[in-house]
């Protein structure tokens, strides 16, 4: 059976690979053949992004602090 930290590491590498390749393909919206888009769009666009980044990063780290706190008695 797989180790928890060769589990993570391993599905973690797998879900970071994709999100990269998804926001590499938003480079594709700079296509003005088919699209068109504001400034204050992209802005609004990369403030989510960068939210849910700052969630997701706040909660791993959180989760990974109660496993390493120590109670001293």
């Amino acid at each position: 059976m797989e180790s928890k930290k060769s589990n993570f590491k391993r599905i973690s590498e797998n879900r970071v690979s994709k999100i990269i390749a998804l926001i590499k393909q938003l480079t594709n919206l700079t296509n003005t053949s088919f699209y068109e888009y504001s400034d204050s769009q992209i802005e609004n666009m990369f403030k989510e992004l960068e939210e849910e980044l700052k969630k997701s990063k706040k909660i791993l780290l959180k989760n990974n602090e109660k496993k390493n706190k120590k109670i001293e008695l």
